[in-house]
Formats: structure tokens, C-alpha cells, sequence
């Protein structure tokens, strides 16, 4: 809402700046008007931390966010053109198609996944289940197999993650959905 009502102020400004002008020419048919688009501009309460250990948790989260986002949004795109294709194939063709994709996927994201902090892969989990609206259990279970999915959650569960989380903007991940916000604005 606050950003709605810079908006606006915005605008009216420029407006006003721009009568003074409009009045002090003589000839109308050579009237000229200012137009811009402006970004959005989101106003958050200013955060205040406890102690130093809040404060550098909420920096790190927001370094772990402006890593994975970008992934998190590939990812969501790819797996949609998975499905579009996978739709419309046999499962011979889909199994085919997809030990060739997962390969060039590997080939082309391994070098920086394996450069990723625990942190920040917990972060990707939940960021692609805030784009994809499905968690990373569901995804393997849909591209892999049940097995699979639950291979890969007894692991999880075994560095105390869980690939069953979902994202909740509302409540326990808002203060990530005010960093994707501002990150998105290109604010923070």
C-alpha cells in the first residue's frame, strides 16, 4: 500500500512541475508532456536486531537470497518446459528424455551448486517451492520416483533438513519475502 501511495506522489509531483511549464508556452499545438515510469518503491519498518548474531543472520539471508533466486527462477521455468514436453511423450520417450536432460542440467549447474553453503541450498529448496508452488519432495517424486524422494529425504533428515518444507510468506519466512521484495526492486 505504501508503495502505491509513493507512487502516486510521485506522479503528482512530476504533474505539478509540469503545469508551470505547459502554461509558459504560446503555441498549444506544440505542447510537450513528461512522462516516466517509475519502479516501485516498497517502505519497510526498519528492522531492528537484538544482538549482532540476528544481525548477521539476517545478512547472511540476505546473501543466500541474492544467490539462489536467480536459480530458483530457472529452475522453476525448466521444470515447466519438463512437464510440457514430458505431457506429450511415452513413458520409453520420457525415460529417454529425461536421463539426457538430467545430464546436461548437471553438466551445467554442478560447478555452482557445489559451491553452495548448506545455508544457501536450504535456501534454494524453499525459494523453489515459493516459485514452483511444489516442495523438493514432490518435485523428485514427480521426476524421479517415490524412491527416490525418499532416498534423498532420509538424507536430508540426516543434516536436519527436510525436503517436505514449505514456504510460508505469511509467517515464518516473511522477513525472506521482504528480502525478495527489495532484492527484486533492486533496493537491497
Amino acid at each position: 500500500m505504501r508503495s502505491v501511495l509513493v507512487h502516486i506522489i510521485a506522479l503528482c509531483c512530476l504533474l505539478m512541475a509540469a503545469v508551470p511549464c505547459l502554461q509558459a508556452q504560446e503555441e498549444p499545438e506544440n505542447d510537450t508532456l513528461y512522462y516516466a515510469m517509475l519502479h516501485e518503491v516498497y517502505c519497510y519498518a526498519p528492522l531492528k536486531f537484538k544482538n549482532k548474531q540476528q544481525e548477521r543472520f539476517y545478512w547472511r539471508t540476505v546473501r543466500d537470497v541474492k544467490k539462489t533466486l536467480p536459480y530458483a527462477k530457472r529452475i522453476s521455468k525448466a521444470i515447466e518446459e519438463a512437464e510440457d514436453t514430458l505431457a506429450l511423450m511415452t513413458p520409453k520417450e520420457k525415460r529417454k528424455w529425461w536421463r539426457k536432460r538430467e545430464k546436461e542440467l548437471f553438466r551445467e549447474y554442478e560447478k555452482d551448486f557445489r559451491g553452495m553453503t548448506a545455508s544457501q541450498g536450504r535456501m534454494l529448496m524453499l525459494l523453489l517451492d515459493r516459485e514452483s508452488d511444489r516442495t523438493s519432495y514432490e518435485l523428485i517424486k514427480t521426476f524421479k520416483s517415490k524412491f527416490a524422494a525418499d532416498f534423498w529425504q532420509f538424507i536430508a533428515k540426516l543434516f536436519k533438513n527436510d525436503l517436505k518444507e514449505e514456504y510460508d510468506a505469511k509467517d515464518k519466512d516473511r522477513i525472506v519475502e521482504r528480502i525478495i521484495t527489495l532484492v527484486e526492486a533492486d533496493q537491497l
